[in-house]
């Protein structure tokens, strides 16, 4: 092997280096006889090896989201205006509904509850809902879109239109609403 020599600074700098490399991979070759125990990754699961073979496990999972509706704001949807410190009130016609599988929300359709529809109010926003005539009033909670007849303001479950005392043959009552 021709010998290398080194005369400047340079030149023994890069020789100290490629030592000190070839000295350093020699290590890592070297077995110390000591047992490192590493960490899980994150997506392991550690399994349990004493059950017996037939044992079944079952793992808890999180319900399914409900699905998202897309907000619906038609443009002759429009509050009526802003009254007491702050809250959306509004006015008009009102109906209700008696048959629905689910509501927006993901929950079953209760006819009973005091529930309404709401086109645009954020869904669980609580509404009070009187009927001017009579002064009978209900809160109701917006767990559904709706309605989507032009001029109504409200679609009630039969519950809250019972409630109000909204004529069933009609289906229609005029009412106040403010957002709580």
């Amino acid at each position: 092997m021709p010998e290398v020599r080194f005369d400047s600074a340079a030149g023994r700098s890069l020789q100290i280096i490629s030592v000190l490399a070839c000295a350093c991979s020699l290590a890592g070759c070297v077995t110390s006889g000591t047992v490192v125990a590493t960490a899980p990754t994150r997506n392991t699961v550690a399994t349990p090896t004493a059950l017996a073979p037939s044992s079944q496990y079952m793992i808890a999972s999180l319900p399914p989201r409900p699905a998202v509706q897309p907000h619906f704001r038609p443009a002759h949807a429009k509050p009526t205006g802003v009254a007491n410190g702050g809250a959306k009130s509004f006015d008009g016609v009102a109906s209700y509904y008696s048959e629905g599988a689910q509501v927006a929300t993901g929950a079953p359709y209760n006819p009973e509850g005091l529930t309404a529809a709401h086109r645009s109010l954020p869904l669980g926003t609580r509404v009070k809902v009187s009927d001017p005539k009579t002064g009978r009033s209900v809160i109701v909670t917006i767990n559904d879109r709706g309605p989507y007849v032009k001029g109504r303001v409200l679609d009630l479950s039969v519950g809250a239109a019972r409630a109000l005392g909204i004529d069933a043959a009609k289906g229609l009552g005029r009412v106040h609403g403010e957002v709580m």
